[in-house]
């Protein structure tokens, strides 16, 4: 793009210093301006307007969206408006700059950036600092290794303010405090140059110990936290609103140190340089001349428009900072009002949950299930808050799942809590089907199938788990004691459908023996590890496959449909690698010269296709000629967006014999 228009929502004091700075910008121009109150837009627009041009002034964000004369925005609201704001911005398809943070915590930064990948869009975080040039020396500094081997950083970014309580730093209903306002800072720098030490764009940390004070309106007022990576570098960061202490950022080698004069905010009034300092050796000052940063955070969107992102802080590098500020909030014990998970959390984007029109997602049928059931259903027993569980699960129900596979002991209930939560909220109980579990080793028994199934639909807000499957088997009770008391659920409405998991088939063919011959209701599904790669062995005691010739016959004479567990074999098509045996119950359960033999026609197939061999795995299972509705449990949307790619690819009978290699041509 050659030239940028630019929008402003929300006049504020970071909006003033965007707008001064853009002035110095090769390729854009301030267009618009928006405030819900309409006087506040209009007294910014007369202050930045000249003779050349006019700045439209608009009482609301949604006419500042609508004008066509606006190709980008620049968000500079509180915290807690950023996403949906930026969401409504990117629909129009306006490119984004977004104060940072980018979203209150990771959960917001993964709906966020979906959209904006959807939407064609450039959008960023705006780190500015980032794009001053004395950050491009830094890294040559540490690439040229002019300090030797990094070791150790230490990052700092604090004011002392004078804060009412009013004041939307010190609101925990607005996300105030330090980690959000500047902790960004101090850690972004030092993900930044354990990157860097390492010839990657950045780091994220493997571990985090921290310390803080939370003030007595819940917000941070000062924090610290010591960063160690797998390189081994250790980074101490500190940030506050009520701490004087100097903004900082040195980096310490083997060799020497290197220390930013003014790493954050350098201007023409408080310029910059670098200082390297090696023992023995006169001192080393680098002096900038003076940049905009703002301006050139404007025109780097100008550069990487079609992109969508900026090398210089990409959408990974800021999920991995919002992932690393969740951390450092939580060891602290941080959370806001918003965030609990007794807390009604909207949509990222506002509006009512929905299924979105480009939704691929096939359904089938499960006999005593009254309403279709996604093809896929999604594994809840990844997400530890509210917040990261409502932005998976909605994603997952626009792109058209309705099929929630939980139980009894994941997370100690911490699954079943949120699920529940979630699915009250969404006011979507009849909308969805639920697959609970319960009677997991050791507790495998009639009495404890009762006991938790009552806890679990208490935790879950309903009254009925629309399928009920037992967790495990245990050989010691007769199955038609399971038959009998799974039957009297159904009876007595608290589920509608059960089968089980982990069962063997002649374990399954007897308890459907006893409820035919006893007129109760039988065994509707079976829950069992099934994918194109064979399990050697299984992950968890009691598991059972069914990858044998024999069980596939089974499967096809019998129609019983399947619900299998790590299809996707646990991410053996995402990164096994015959020479990296370091994931030990990987190498265990899927390493041998077949599996890997699969795993290289799945990428051979996915180099063909345009799609991710994880991607062709569930393909793989989708493509079978008995009904399979397979459990994916993806982490983030990224995850949840590569699987879901197997949903579009339609493999023919000779590919599949192919791919498991009962044939050696693919047809």
């Amino acid at each position: 793009m050659d030239h940028v228009r630019w929008g402003i929502v929300g006049p504020g004091n970071i909006a003033h210093r965007f707008a001064e700075q853009l002035m110095h910008s090769k390729t854009g121009t301030l267009t618009a301006v928006a405030s819900r109150a309409l006087g506040r837009a209009e007294e910014f627009a007369a202050e930045f307007e000249s003779r050349d041009a006019t700045i439209n002034a608009y009482g609301s964000y949604a006419e500042l969206y609508a004008d066509p004369a606006v190709d980008a925005v620049y968000i500079a609201t509180v915290h807690t408006e950023h996403v949906r704001l930026a969401i409504e911005a990117v629909e129009a398809g306006k490119h984004v700059i977004c104060e940072k943070p980018l979203a209150v915590n990771h959960a917001g930064v993964m709906s966020l950036m979906e959209a904006a990948r959807r939407a064609g869009v450039y959008l960023a975080e705006g780190f500015m600092y980032r794009f001053h040039p004395q950050i491009d020396r830094l890294i040559q500094l540490i690439a040229d290794g002019e300090i030797g081997d990094v070791q150790h950083i230490d990052s700092a970014f604090s004011f002392a303010a004078d804060l009412l309580d009013d004041s939307r730093l010190k609101s925990a209903n607005l996300a105030g405090g330090g980690i959000l306002d500047v902790g960004g800072y101090p850690v972004s720098a030092a993900r930044l140059v354990a990157g860097a030490a390492t010839d990657a764009p950045f780091a994220d940390p493997t571990s985090i110990t921290a310390k803080g004070t939370v003030g007595p309106t819940g917000v941070d007022e000062w924090a610290s936290a010591s960063l160690e990576f797998a390189s081994g570098i250790t980074a101490h960061v500190t940030c506050g609103i009520g701490l004087a202490e100097p903004s900082s950022l040195i980096v310490y080698g083997a060799r020497g140190r290197i220390t930013v004069r003014s790493p954050w905010l350098p201007s023409v009034e408080n310029p910059s340089f670098i200082d390297v300092e090696r023992p023995g050796e006169p001192a080393q000052h680098i002096e900038f001349e003076p940049a905009y940063s703002y301006a050139l955070q404007a025109d780097a969107l100008a550069e990487f428009a079609e992109a969508g992102q900026s090398p210089r802080m990409s959408w990974a590098d800021s999920q991995g900072n919002a992932r690393t500020l969740d951390r450092w909030r939580a060891a602290i014990g941080l959370e806001y009002p918003f965030e609990a998970a007794t807390a009604n959390i909207p949509t990222a984007n506002g509006r009512p949950l929905a299924r979105r029109d480009d939704a691929t997602m096939p359904h089938g049928t499960i006999a005593g299930i009254d309403k279709p059931v996604s093809r896929l259903v999604l594994g809840c027993d990844n997400q530890l808050t509210l917040a990261h569980a409502s932005a998976m699960f909605d994603d997952f129900v626009e792109r058209g799942g309705n099929a929630f596979d939980t139980a009894y002991i994941y997370g100690g209930g911490l699954m079943e809590r949120l699920l529940g939560q979630w699915v009250a909220q969404r006011g979507i109980r009849d909308d969805v089907v639920i697959v609970g579990k319960g009677a997991h080793t050791p507790y495998c028994d009639p009495e404890s199938i009762v006991r938790q199934l009552e806890e679990s639909l208490e935790r879950l807000q309903t009254d009925h788990v629309d399928l009920y499957l037992m967790h495990r088997d245990n050989l010691d009770i007769p199955v038609g004691e399971f038959v009998d008391v799974l039957d009297e659920q159904v009876r007595a409405g608290r589920i509608r459908a059960f089968g089980g998991s982990n069962w063997s088939i002649a374990r399954f063919d007897e308890a459907k023996a006893y409820a035919q011959a006893n007129d109760k209701q039988g065994f509707a599904v079976l829950s069992d590890h099934f994918g194109l790669a064979h399990a050697l062995d299984v992950p968890w005691a009691g598991c059972e496959h069914v990858t044998e010739p024999s069980d596939r016959e089974w499967l096809e004479r019998t129609g019983t449909p399947l619900l299998p567990w790590s299809s996707q074999a646990r991410g053996f098509f995402a990164r096994a690698d015959q020479n990296d045996r370091s994931d030990a119950e990987l190498v265990r359960c899927y390493y041998d010269d077949a599996n890997f033999e699969r795993l290289a026609r799945a990428r051979s197939l996915s180099s063909e296709l345009g799609v991710a061999p994880t991607a062709v795995a569930l393909a793989y299972v989708l493509a079978q000629t008995f009904p399979t509705f397979p459990l994916i449990g993806p982490r983030s949307i990224d995850e949840t967006r590569t699987s879901m790619a197997g949903l579009d690819i339609s493999l023919t009978e000779e590919q599949v014999r192919w791919l498991d290699l009962r044939s050696d041509r693919m047809g």
